[in-house]
């Protein structure tokens, strides 16, 4: 085994870490980043789901296991609206300094971008989505019939991701992090997609939904695929979506 992992760790110590940009004053970078397809917006309905049978959190936390098999029933946009709010929802902007949201965040730094590979969503083609949590709205960024070939091969062809009604790709987005915790922030990114997708499987858990984390995939075909510049983000973890087998 090499010594990767090991030097991760010992070279992100706070003994060892330069002043931050934000201790010499330099700009706070936005509190999210808008993709250069993101040219309209679609709004969702209010995140809430009116059901009698919710249950109860302990019921949550015992029946929560990943489900890799889905039916054939589609989500509602509503659904979809609960599960982006119960992951990212933005409860509080302050300014524009941060926004407090349903999952925690180091410093309330929130520099994880949702994106969303729709499969089988009502009234949504087939494509990746970016998710507005400011505005809590999606804009289309891909809308293609073989996207979800794609992501699927990127995620070394298990099929699931393509079955699923839809999958959330979460992309760090490095200097919101580390402007204020330099290179210690790497460790907060990992921690906080980790906050983000348990949120997401005890949400689906509670609409009849299975969920799976995903972290086997292609790097550099993810990114190629999202567009994304790894020297500033990085596609951090994936998790499917989709109703349970009755």
């Amino acid at each position: 085994m090499s010594d990767i992992g090991k030097n991760f760790i010992k070279f992100t110590r706070y003994n060892l870490l330069p002043p931050s940009d934000q201790a010499m004053g330099l700009p706070q970078p936005p509190l999210q980043t808008v993709p250069q397809d993101a040219k309209e917006f679609i709004e969702l309905p209010t995140p809430e789901i009116n059901d009698e049978n919710v249950k109860s959190f302990k019921t949550l936390a015992d029946n929560r296991k990943s489900v890799r098999k889905y039916s054939d029933t589609p989500l509602s946009l509503e659904e979809l609206s609960f599960l982006l709010w119960c992951s990212q929802g933005v409860k509080k902007i302050a300014g524009d300094k941060a926004t407090f949201r349903t999952v925690p965040s180091a410093g309330a730094r929130h520099a994880i971008e949702t994106y969303i590979l729709v499969n089988n969503v009502t009234g949504l083609e087939t494509g990746i989505y970016w998710y507005n949590a400011l505005e809590h709205k999606i804009s289309p960024i891909i809308i293609s019939e073989s996207i979800a070939d794609k992501i699927t091969e990127a995620c070394f062809s298990q099929k699931f991701v393509k079955e699923s009604a839809l999958t959330f790709i979460w992309v760090a987005d490095i200097y919101r992090m580390s402007w204020r915790y330099v290179d210690r922030g790497f460790r907060y990114l990992f921690l906080d997609a980790g906050h983000i997708c348990q949120n997401v499987y005890l949400a689906a858990e509670s609409i009849n939904c299975g969920a799976c984390a995903i972290a086997a995939y292609e790097d550099d075909d993810m990114n190629a695929l999202l567009k994304l510049d790894f020297e500033k983000q990085f596609v951090i973890y994936l998790a499917t979506v989709g109703k349970k087998l009755r």
